[in-house]
């Protein structure tokens, strides 16, 4: 098991406990817990739960639960700022493929790190070049 990169929903679908994450993602975010390695959430994702909970398609609750998460001393998951090498990555994706800015930087930054990315998203699972797991 190595490090992963986890998208939006697959971050909020695993602390809601929600049915919508398939069981292989589940059980690949809970072995690298397990491991001892690190889940990397991409710092868009927080922007893109902040703009969800204002358009009232997600509860305030749900930043509170993962900000507390991230806040743990012994929380797998960490937050990844975009940098100028993940901006760079981000000609590598495709917007004929990937056509949201937050989900090119999400696939950028698992093209950066050359870490699979966990992904229901069925645009950023055609991309070649990131593994994705779902």
């Amino acid at each position: 098991m190595s490090d992963l990169i986890t998208d939006t929903h697959a971050a909020i679908w695993y602390f809601s406990m929600s049915p919508e994450m398939s069981a292989l993602a589940r059980q690949t975010i809970n072995n690298a817990v397990g491991s001892g390695n690190v889940i990397i959430l991409p710092t868009i994702s927080i922007v893109e739960i902040v703009y969800l909970i204002e358009k009232n398609r997600l509860l305030p609750q749900t930043l509170a639960r993962l900000m507390q998460e991230l806040s743990l001393s012994n929380s797998s998951f960490v937050t990844q700022d975009l940098t100028a090498g993940i901006a760079r990555a981000l000609q590598q994706i495709p917007r004929s493929i990937v056509p949201d800015m937050p989900d090119r930087i999400v696939s950028a930054t698992s093209l950066h790190l050359n870490l699979p990315l966990i992904t229901k998203d069925g645009s950023i699972r055609k991309l070649t070049n990131i593994q994705t797991i779902w």
